[in-house]
């Protein structure tokens, strides 16, 4: 029992680059492998059937490079979560209404209607941010998607 508390949640994360090219009022991709602490869920793992009703709990997105970048140049975003050759894609976060002065990080809506069982079993997952910029960028941005993921104790 104490094995599925421990293991009851757990975070995906993404580093996606907007680069200095990106351009303004135009949707923009940026696609990047989501990373967990725990990789042992795969089918082959210890754990893959001790978890179930896996769901997306929480969701971030904070500047990395430079570290004071102001979210608030990105008027909008969603957040994807896919197998790694993007097949089996779902909405898991969306932000529509970015404050301009947002500063360096941003709680994003999360999308939990969609189990997540069968990515988090993957061996890898890709994350995929389409944004639209409010405000050009003069270098390559560097941010952080931590997408917060939480299961039931399978029966």
């Amino acid at each position: 029992m104490l094995q599925s508390v421990v293991k009851g949640t757990f975070p995906y994360t993404a580093n996606m680059v907007i680069p200095a090219s990106a351009r303004v009022d135009e949707p923009q991709t940026a696609i990047s492998t989501g990373n967990s602490f725990d990789q042992d869920f795969t089918k082959d793992g210890n754990n893959a059937s001790r978890i179930s009703e896996v769901r997306i709990i929480s969701a971030k997105l904070q500047s990395n490079d430079p570290a004071d970048y102001n979210i608030g140049n990105i008027a909008s975003l969603r957040v994807y979560m896919a197998k790694n050759d993007g097949s089996d894609e779902v909405l898991v976060a969306i932000r529509k209404d970015i404050a301009a002065n947002s500063g360096n990080s941003i709680t994003l809506d999360i999308d939990n209607s969609h189990f997540l069982d069968a990515l988090v079993r993957q061996p890898g997952v890709r994350i995929r941010m389409v944004y639209r910029l409010r405000k050009a960028v003069d270098t390559d941005v560097s941010l952080k998607v931590s997408l917060g993921v939480g299961s039931n104790p399978a029966n």
